[in-house]
């Protein structure tokens, strides 16, 4: 086919090639130009390649520029470095990406929740560097710098106003963290000044949290640095319903990751009951990432009727339609 993009499948673990399973079907049935190559990751694959991050995994992914990955696992409090962070390192993902919006008949204590979570990447505390100093006694270094800063602060603004979107909201806690949250802080003031059309503020990460719970709609286009942003995006998915229903996507200068920012769900795997639903959302976004917005929109209706229906859910969401259900009803949608 001409014009025929590659895009690397990470199947990944537990749920992970479900899902994946479900979302390429639909892919399938837009008749996309697209042609999957698949490649592994995550826990499972550990035996085979003695590492969850296969070499020639990342290198699929250097070649395509572009993967849509299933969740992989991460055993806590040991074991081998995560691969989702091994993956971000090597391709030097630097921005995540987490639109949050609310689902047609899903229902929260929120309606009409419509923001964007752009977190950075590299470094910062959740980047794993650490060391034993003595027994008993570890320390983990914060890093920040102000090329890393200055990108995500570019990337958030630029993604405000390529969307229409009126504010940029910078997180921090420059009040205890002086120099390195104040770095982040300068970098986001900086960049803020050539974008004079977008209103810029600035709040304290917890103060965030709880002006998220109370009122989520004050907020617009949020920019935090890397572990900040981890916890916060999944704060928000809370507020539309969970991790099940929400994208996710991980880009860099070269290369972006599209991926389900659930867990791998192993109580369920196999069982053909899980909930494609993030997947195919962040299937939607490589599509935009790809300029095929056209099927992009497309794919992105027939989730919004799906949902808005309310007659095929899964058991996540109080229904009994199995993946394979929800993914037939998506592909008559279209």
């Amino acid at each position: 086919m001409a014009n025929t993009r590659t895009v690397t499948v990470i199947n990944g673990d537990g749920i992970g090639p479900e899902v994946m399973a479900a979302t390429i079907r639909v892919l399938e049935a837009l008749k996309v130009p697209l042609e999957f190559e698949h490649k592994d990751a995550g826990t499972e694959v550990v035996a085979k390649y003695g590492t969850n991050l296969p070499h020639e995994t990342v290198e699929a992914v250097l070649r395509s520029g572009v993967a849509l990955k299933g969740p992989t696992g991460t055993v806590v409090g040991g074991g081998l470095p995560s691969a989702n962070v091994g993956l971000r390192k090597r391709l030097d993902l630097y921005s995540s990406l987490r639109p949050v919006k609310s689902v047609p008949n899903v229902k929260t204590r929120y309606e009409g929740v419509d923001l964007v979570v752009v977190r950075e990447n590299t470094e910062s505390l959740y980047a794993g560097i650490e060391h034993i100093i003595v027994p008993g006694v570890v320390e983990s270094l914060k890093i920040i710098t102000e090329k890393a800063s200055t990108r995500i602060a570019r990337f958030g603004f630029e993604y405000a106003r390529k969307h229409g979107r009126k504010k940029v909201t910078g997180v921090h806690k420059a009040n205890i963290m002086k120099l390195s949250d104040g770095l982040f802080l300068d970098c986001c003031r900086k960049v803020g000044r050539e974008y004079p059309e977008i209103h810029y503020e600035e709040v304290i990460i917890d103060n965030l949290c709880m002006q998220l719970v109370k009122d989520p709609s004050r907020f617009d286009v949020l920019v935090l640095e890397n572990l900040y942003g981890d916890i916060v995006s999944d704060l928000c998915a809370g507020l539309v319903g969970g991790l099940g229903v929400v994208p996710g996507a991980n880009i860099g200068e070269r290369t972006a990751v599209f991926e389900a920012v659930h867990g791998t769900a192993p109580d369920i795997a196999g069982k053909g009951i899980a909930n494609p639903t993030a997947l195919m959302m962040s299937a939607v976004m490589m599509l935009d990432y790809l300029d095929m917005r056209e099927e992009a929109r497309r794919m992105e209706g027939a989730i919004q009727k799906v949902y808005g229906d309310g007659k095929v859910r899964t058991g996540d969401l109080g229904g009994g339609a199995t993946t394979r259900d929800f993914t037939d009803a998506i592909i008559a949608a279209l």
